[in-house]
């Protein structure tokens, strides 16, 4: 039996669930995923043999395709949170990682487009961590 991710976006008008495996996990740092994200990289998980099935709010998500490139994202029209999308000729299924509401079943597998990342992103495990918010 497959393994079941479920998934929601962040006002919960959109709820999914991905049957099978991740193939891999990348972080990409390239200016498109970065512009997708307002981070530093994008952060997907990618799967060749998994079914994604809507179990709400199919309705309110919407694709965008960068013309004439392979790049799109799939988020919801509420709340913009970013959702899965079906790549390729449907053979692919792209999944932000943050848009699980499991833990992620795979470790990341590398950082692509890495050479191209954002002039803030070298030494950021340097950075002071917080557990809460500034000020608590």
């Amino acid at each position: 039996m497959d393994e079941v991710h479920p998934g929601s976006c962040l006002c919960g008008a959109v709820r999914f669930q991905v049957a099978g495996e991740f193939g891999s996990f990348f972080f990409c740092h390239c200016a498109r995923c970065r512009k997708d994200t307002g981070s530093s990289h994008a952060a997907n998980l990618f799967s060749s043999n998994g079914r994604l099935t809507w179990l709400s709010g199919a309705d309110r998500v919407k694709t965008y395709r960068l013309p004439e490139t392979r790049h799109e994202r799939s988020f919801c029209i509420e709340c913009g949170s970013a959702l899965p999308s079906m790549q390729g000729d449907g053979s692919l299924i792209v999944v932000p990682a943050g848009s699980l509401d499991a833990p992620v079943p795979v470790r990341p597998t590398a950082h692509i487009c890495f050479a191209s990342r954002a002039d803030w992103d070298p030494l950021l495990e340097e950075i002071p961590t917080l557990d809460g918010l500034p000020g608590q």
